[in-house]
């Protein structure tokens, strides 16, 4: 059927080949003649449409009643200025609790700029409480119950249902069956797992611009007052964490003690769940060199 109107289509134009020697293809509805050798017989039949295709630019005059935001391809895309968990070293300025500038330090790249990891925070937590679970839950078995061993009543003949001892689960006052006994909660977690916790957690606070790198923590007196001046100060801060890079100085011990929003920690004790209870972490340069050259070191298997 397809070949018989072919062969139709074939037939009209070679019969009117004299009167189609030109073919209107242009988009504005002006003739544009064709070479008749272009619109010969042996042609017309693979040749059917001959378009004239036009670009519409900003500039160009057809575009006159299109708007020209329409028609440009440059958009302006926002970049950040970088990307975080690119393992790049940070620069970060450092002060004290006087707010001098006490110069820049570079934080290393591997330890604080490492990919966010949510299924790692989150194991490292659960095996941090489980480790410090007290476990002391107890209670009696039947045999640790105080009461006597005799049997309350017949086997037979009383009409009441059979039992052999008051000091039974079902009694008041009776034991406990397969309740809890005192034991361990902790459970294994790998090491360097634990160490990417760390990282995680350092380079969350790194991210949000909520790590801070003091020169030391040196404070005139033991006042509490000089601590709370000092976090009035600060921008959405509600719990403070100092890390020190070594023993806690008895002064910065006595301001801090009274303050619930403000703990210290020597950088031996930073663990992932102390810097996830509060929203700002404060550290000092050897608390961070201290914990860098932790990371660095080999693991033991």
């Amino acid at each position: 059927m397809a070949l018989l109107m072919g062969r139709r289509i074939l037939r009209s134009f070679t019969s009117s080949s004299s009167t189609l020697r030109s073919i209107v293809i242009s988009s504005s509805n002006e003739a544009t003649s064709l070479p008749s050798s272009s619109c010969s017989s042996s042609t017309l039949s693979s040749l059917f449409v001959c378009r004239k295709f036009s670009i519409l630019t900003p500039q160009s005059s057809e575009s006159s009643a299109i708007p020209s935001e329409l028609l440009s391809s440059k958009k302006s895309v926002l970049t950040p200025d970088r990307t975080h968990g690119s393992y790049e070293d940070l620069i970060i300025p450092v002060t004290n609790f006087h707010d001098e500038d006490k110069g820049f330090m570079v934080l290393a790249g591997d330890v604080f700029d490492v990919p966010i990891r949510k299924d790692i925070v989150h194991r490292v937590v659960r095996w941090q409480l489980a480790k410090r679970q007290q476990g002391t839950h107890s209670t009696k078995k039947i045999s640790e119950v105080s009461g006597t061993g005799r049997k309350p009543w017949n086997q037979k003949g009383t009409g009441r249902a059979r039992h052999g001892s008051l000091r039974g689960p079902q009694f008041r006052g009776g034991c406990i069956m397969h309740g809890p006994k005192p034991r361990s909660h902790a459970h294994k977690l790998q090491k360097k797992v634990r160490r990417l916790g760390l990282k995680v957690a350092l380079s969350a606070r790194a991210a949000e611009g909520k790590l801070l790198i003091f020169d030391d923590f040196e404070i005139p007196t033991h006042k509490t007052k000089n601590i709370v001046n000092y976090v009035s100060q600060l921008e959405s801060s509600k719990k403070l964490l100092l890390v020190d890079g070594g023993p806690i100085g008895d002064k910065l011990k006595l301001a801090t003690q009274n303050l619930h929003y403000v703990n210290v920690l020597p950088c031996i004790g930073l663990n992932v769940y102390s810097i996830l209870l509060h929203d700002t972490l404060v550290m000092t340069r050897d608390a961070v060199n201290k914990i860098v050259e932790r990371m660095h070191t080999p693991i033991n298997r």
